[in-house]
């Protein structure tokens, strides 16, 4: 309790400098059976909940497995002179050699920051980032280029940029589809999911596959309208997720593989899956899809569980209990990767606070706690970062 009181004292003390600038107050909440073993790697787990587009209100949870409970707000406490805190829209989190990475999409920045302590290092200026990822020391984001605008035809290409974790140095940028999004690295590729969401009804419908030591894109593979998801497994296959047009097309699951002799990925796969967002542990891939449909004005709520090994879908349900049915908008998905615990979060309303969900590997709900606004991305601390 020492310990929240100095936090709070601080707040007070620094909110001068914060001028005009509303400090909304870190909270904690205890969450009794969350400690971790002694001899577990995992200190914690990170949240960045987006926030409404326009709102400025994208905030940074924290989930303390050392000391038993879950931090709301903490970039604010930790960083109480930064002007409108970390920005708009939070869309991705990362974690790599002892930095946080919170991509802050309309903000048209990454936010660095010290893993251990929350404290804000600095930023990169990317427009319209997505999502990002690491190689050798260096940092690929995704990027619309162009300004968040719907349903622009005359849109410009997207790119993927690069900078150096080191110095936050923009070294480089190479040119991809329209609107990329997700991202994976696999051997000495990056692989790229392009959307086309401005140009809708025209969607973009390809992975681009970068060359890293050249840093060129080298292969532009035709997989589906409107991509968004991708991950790679460990048996070098890539999983790509379609969200389709929202109307006659709907969601979809793609399995990509090299070609016999050749570093080209092509679709051997279609699962047949609507899939919103997905996570691999062994060689399963839990999912969940919450597909709306224009015509209907509806969600249509799924998920499910994948072996990746024969593509069969071996489970309609990772929850075991019922207790789905009280998740108005699955929003988030990731997996605790010593105890197989599932977290998922809720967006609710989008408007107000959401809900992260934590189930045993069972599927059994264990605790639900608030979030911030539309809680989406997590990543897991490991006590040496």
């Amino acid at each position: 309790m020492g310990r929240i009181i100095v936090f709070f004292i601080v707040i007070m003390l620094l909110a001068a400098c914060r001028e005009d600038e509303v400090v909304v107050p870190t909270e904690y909440d205890i969450l009794p059976g969350t400690l971790a073993p002694v001899e577990s790697e995992i200190d914690g787990m990170y949240l960045v909940n987006e926030g409404n587009m326009g709102s400025n209100k994208c905030t940074l949870d924290y989930l303390d497995y050392r000391q038993g409970y879950y931090v709301r707000n903490l970039y604010a406490e930790r960083n109480p002179t930064v002007i409108k805190e970390l920005g708009d829209v939070g869309n991705d989190i990362q974690i790599y050699n002892g930095r946080l990475y919170v991509v802050v999409n309309c903000s048209n920045k990454v936010e660095v920051l010290d893993a251990a302590t929350g404290v804000r290092i600095g930023q990169v200026n990317i427009p319209n980032c997505r999502y990002i990822r690491f190689y050798r020391n260096k940092a690929y984001v995704t990027s619309y280029v162009g300004p968040v605008q719907l349903n622009n035809p005359d849109a410009v290409p997207g790119a993927v940029y690069r900078f150096d974790t080191r110095t936050l140095e923009i070294e480089g940028r190479v040119a991809v589809g329209y609107q990329p999004d997700e991202l994976c690295v696999l051997g000495q590729y990056i692989y790229v999911a392009n959307s086309g969401g401005y140009m809708a009804p025209n969607y973009d419908n390809t992975v681009s596959q970068i060359e890293i030591e050249g840093f060129k894109q080298v292969h532009k593979i035709p997989v589906a309208i409107n991509l968004h998801r991708i991950r790679s497994d460990r048996y070098g296959k890539l999983w790509v997720t379609s969200r389709g047009d929202y109307e006659s097309i709907g969601s979809n699951l793609y399995v990509l593989e090299k070609k016999q002799g050749r570093n080209e990925m092509v679709v051997t796969d279609t699962l047949n899956v609507p899939c919103t967002n997905l996570t691999i542990s062994g060689d399963s891939l839990y999912y969940y899809a919450t597909e709306w449909n224009n015509y209907t004005q509806r969600n249509t709520i799924t998920y499910g569980i994948i072996d990746i090994r024969t593509h069969q879908r071996v489970s309609d349900h990772f929850i075991t209990d019922g207790t789905e049915s009280d998740i108005t908008i699955p929003y988030g998905i990731a997996i605790h990767p010593e105890n197989g615990d599932i977290y998922v979060t809720d967006a609710k309303n989008y408007v107000s606070s959401g809900v992260l969900n934590c189930y045993s590997r069972e599927g059994v709900l264990k605790w639900r706690v608030r979030t911030g606004d539309i809680p989406a991305h997590m990543c897991f601390r490991y006590k040496d970062e």
